[in-house]
């Protein structure tokens, strides 16, 4: 088929502000690996690319590439691409509703869309709705309020202090990753919490829950949109900062081996099953404890995981996307072989002649572009290893080499 995949970030979405370095390692790597999957099932791929990061030639396996110098030109392309395309794939964020109304736009066009329909990411979208969904259904999830922005902090406070113990997370009800993301430790740090918020989010809500001890995971699945089937459970590496400090997420394993593997998979099944409309790859994120998986988030769309997952399952995951959508069907025999570990590395701004020998290593999944004035870049290594031990010593090579370029300068 004739394939259309746009990732904001990187595909133009920024085009003529500062793109994250750190955000921009994960959705360039995301688009690169999904590519290069597409490819590989035989189809024919178009992407766009942010011109800044287009000039520079890099590693993507796409047929054609159209450079993008303004948002409003990546939503032109995404709209003409779209109408030549016989299916089209979105990655991007769902804040203030980015995924949605890009994905209506894919459908406006009458293109086959391989992500969720617009009307099933609103509603996971949503956390207030999603988290009543939810508990209705009866899941593991944590305490959690709603409030507005708007809303007096003492009154904030006081409900805080009536129904939960700090310390407790601040998010808003609409972000995604770590953005507005906050540990609340005490009374005092509310209002930095909500500033957090109101500073890194347009939401005008925000939830407020109690911390959920545990290490943090999700889980990958594939579903037909009234069927869904695990893939594999992912460790994340999340770092929960107070307000006044960034929260970040970093990367992580896959698969992830947890006690709690097949509980975890048996609630996400559920929960995916449950929301009319879900299909292709869903994400579903966890804290898991000692004894109990509970749900954090959903993401209707490709996660970071992806660039691990496809190093160790036994198919092509970017084709089980267009099984599941296009044909409703799913891998019913899959198995993982090995380890993958990732991570977003924090470098100095690389030369020209630097950042494209970094092309020539194989465990960057993305480069680290010098695209932001502040002198640092952000690449995405990824190794994979037929042990834990395997792939973490080959990640740190990996970095070591990394380094070593952008310090010759060559």
């Amino acid at each position: 088929m004739r394939l259309l995949v746009y990732e904001h970030v990187s595909g133009g979405g920024f085009a003529a502000e500062a793109i994250p370095g750190s955000v921009l390692s994960e959705g360039f790597g995301m688009l690169r690996t999904l590519i290069s999957d597409f490819k590989a099932a035989g189809h024919s791929v178009t992407a766009t690319l942010d011109s800044r990061i287009a000039r520079l030639n890099p590693p993507i396996d796409a047929d054609c590439v159209v450079p993008v110098f303004s948002s409003l030109e990546a939503q032109a392309n995404l709209r003409k691409i779209s109408e030549q395309a016989d299916a089209a794939y979105v990655i991007a964020p769902e804040t203030d509703g980015v995924l949605q109304s890009l994905v209506e736009l894919v459908e406006q066009t009458g293109t086959a869309s391989l992500n969720c329909p617009a009307i099933a990411i609103e509603k996971v979208s949503d956390k207030v709705g999603v988290y009543e969904f939810m508990r209705k259904l009866g899941l593991p999830l944590p305490e959690t309020i709603m409030f507005s922005v708007a809303d007096d902090l003492k009154e904030v406070t006081k409900a805080v202090r009536g129904r939960l113990n700090f310390p407790v997370i601040f998010k808003p009800s609409d972000g995604v990753s770590c953005c507005g993301l906050s540990v609340v430790r005490n009374e005092e740090q509310v209002a930095g919490g909500v500033d957090k918020i109101k500073r890194e989010s347009l939401s005008r809500h925000f939830l407020v829950q109690e911390l959920i001890e545990g290490a943090a995971a999700s889980v990958s699945l594939l579903s037909t949109g009234s069927e869904a089937v695990p893939i594999s459970l992912n460790r994340q590496d999340v770092t929960i900062e107070t307000p006044e400090v960034c929260s970040s997420y970093s990367g992580g394993l896959v698969p992830f081996d947890n006690p709690l593997r097949a509980e975890a998979f048996e609630v996400a099944e559920r929960l995916v099953n449950s929301v009319l409309g879900l299909r292709g790859y869903v994400g579903v994120d966890f804290v898991l404890t000692e004894d109990e998986a509970v749900i954090i988030e959903v993401n209707p769309r490709l996660t970071t995981s992806y660039v691990g997952l496809r190093r160790v399952v036994n198919f092509n995951p970017a084709q089980a996307i267009v099984n599941a959508v296009l044909k409703r069907e799913l891998p019913r025999h899959s198995k993982s072989c090995g380890c993958t570990y990732f991570s977003k590395v924090e470098t100095p701004n690389p030369t020209v002649d630097a950042l494209e020998t970094t092309y020539r290593i194989d465990e960057i999944v993305s480069p680290p572009f010098p695209v932001i004035d502040n002198g640092a870049a952000s690449a995405l290594i990824a190794s994979y290893g037929a042990t834990l031990n395997e792939a973490t010593s080959r990640f740190r090579e990996a970095k070591k080499r990394v380094i070593n370029t952008i310090d010759r300068g060559m």
